[in-house]
């Protein structure tokens, strides 16, 4: 593993000063400090939206700062492009790699920079193409051929091609964002032998990742964000997987969670050995009872939304078993989990769960269309009836139950698929962040609503990336990690810190 100690002693390569940075309706960064050294690796860490992919890509040149400055050896610098922070040696690797699978790995290492052979054609020199991979690869002791195509390369060795694209770009900064989330354990180990060479080289690693375990293991410091500002920042000597978690949260729930006193029912909804496709070596089991909110929390990549969208029959699970009130079901497709009660809020309301162009009322309508049919004939009448109930129900701010949907508020639109599903009266509700982009009022109101229902007996399994809301809404808690349910927290075991501790691996 990589050894301790950083080259803090040294001048900074990089300082990001009050770096402030607001998206629409979100402040996503609020005066952040953070200082990179030659020959370090420095972890940046937080829960989900504290703000490390924000920062990295101001640092990256792909978003301005709205205030604050960065200062490349110690000089003020505007990087308002990729092409810029190139210049100055910044690298960016991200979590999806930016390769071109149908060309060799030495011409997507010059991919856009080839150089050409002299005279008036300007054709491109492939031999220098190869023989300067060549240097970078044996730099980074790849045993591959340039020439290898990079389909024919498994994910850790196309990782591996990104950095010697970086170190043909005179990089002295790589941001690597969950450089491991896609790794086998031995590509992991590779990977931490190449930022060991390229530490020797006194290139800094700004590292992003949600795995703790491997920051205590192999970061030199760390800067911990939490709600878009600074939380703290711990050397090596600091850097304990409970020290992280602590600095991580913190926040008190807020007061307009209220839980109602509810019974808990049968149980409506039980996953017996269920395997996910792509976690073939995690068979899932729980279950969910009439008149509980579940919370389901996680850390990207998890694995949660993949299993809702087999529990409502977008994919296909690859064995085990579901019943609905103790019976096997067979759930092959969204029509099948909707027989048999089962409703999904989907995570991206414009994409899956609406048709912006049409009305509220077609909307509100649009799942159970065929119930109200008859004789072939479609009751118009009764359409404009249930779309008002949902509207005065759910407290939808519109001035017509005609108005399209792409004309309301974030908030409202998420009211709008609430009511697509409520109209159904499902007996299990899947939420998939459920109040994601949309404001606080918004939020109470679905709570409230969640309340409701779960008081009238319905099942609730909230899939959700915000601490106090799992906290706040869940009777208990289901901890996914990497595929598997790493832990269920009822009671006196529900808390911030046991929720971290589990989604990040800890035993």
């Amino acid at each position: 593993m990589i050894a301790s100690g950083s080259n803090s002693n040294s001048p900074p390569l990089l300082e990001a000063r009050g770096i402030l940075k607001t998206f629409p309706g979100v402040r996503a960064l609020q005066n952040v400090d953070a200082t990179f050294y030659p020959g370090e690796v420095h972890a940046v860490v937080g829960e989900n939206g504290a703000g490390k992919s924000t920062l990295m890509k101001v640092i990256g040149g792909i978003h301005l700062p709205d205030d604050g400055e960065v200062l490349v050896d110690g000089q003020p610098e505007v990087i308002d492009s990729v092409g810029r922070a190139t210049e100055l040696g910044i690298a960016f690797i991200h979590q999806e790699l930016n390769l071109a699978d149908n060309l060799s790995i030495g011409a997507n290492v010059f991919l856009g920079r080839e150089p050409k052979k002299a005279g008036p054609l300007g054709m491109i020199d492939n031999k220098q193409i190869h023989e300067e991979t060549e240097v970078y690869l044996k730099q980074l002791d790849f045993k591959m051929p340039s020439t290898t195509l990079v389909r024919d390369l498994s994910i850790g060795q196309q990782q591996i091609v990104e950095i010697a694209k970086a170190l043909s770009q005179n990089a002295r900064l790589i941001i690597m964002d969950e450089p491991t989330s896609s790794l086998t354990q031995h590509e992991t180990d590779r990977l931490f032998e190449v930022i060991a060479q390229l530490k020797s080289q006194n290139v800094c690693i700004a590292y992003i990742s949600h795995r703790l375990t491997e920051l205590t293991q192999m970061a030199d410091t760390a800067t911990v964000l939490k709600d878009g500002e600074n939380s703290g920042e711990l050397t090596r000597d600091q850097m304990t997987h409970e020290n992280l978690v602590s600095l991580m949260v913190g926040r008190e729930v807020s007061e307009f969670y209220k839980k109602t006193e509810r019974e808990r029912g049968e149980v409506l909804l039980e996953v017996e050995d269920l395997v996910v496709p792509g976690q073939e070596n995690h068979p899932l089991n729980f279950e969910i009872h009439a008149g509980e909110i579940v919370g389901m929390a996680g850390l990207v990549g998890a694995g949660r939304t993949e299993l809702s969208r087999v529990l409502f029959g977008i994919d296909q699970a690859v064995s085990g078993t579901i019943k609905v009130a103790g019976k096997s079901v067979s759930i092959r497709s969204p029509q099948d989990a909707i027989a048999n009660g089962i409703a999904l809020v989907p995570e991206d309301r414009k994409q899956q769960g609406l048709i912006l162009e049409l009305s509220v009322k077609d909307n509100t309508i649009l799942a159970g269309l065929d119930r109200y049919q008859k004789s072939k004939f479609t009751q118009h009448s009764k359409l404009r009836e249930v779309s008002d109930a949902m509207v005065d129900k759910l407290l939808i701010k519109t001035p017509t139950i005609d108005q399209e949907v792409q004309l309301l508020s974030g908030g409202n639109q998420q009211k709008v698929v609430l009511g697509k599903w409520i109209s159904l009266g499902p007996r299990i509700l899947l939420l998939d962040e459920p109040t994601r982009g949309i404001d606080v009022m918004a939020k109470e109101e679905i709570y409230r609503l969640m309340e409701q229902m779960a008081k009238e007996g319905v099942g609730i399994l909230m899939i959700s990336s915000e601490m106090e809301e799992v906290l706040g809404m869940s009777d208990r808690i289901l901890v996914m990690h990497e595929g598997e349910i790493a832990g269920n927290l009822e009671g006196d075991a529900i808390s911030e810190e046991g929720i971290m501790r589990l989604a990040t691996g800890a035993k």
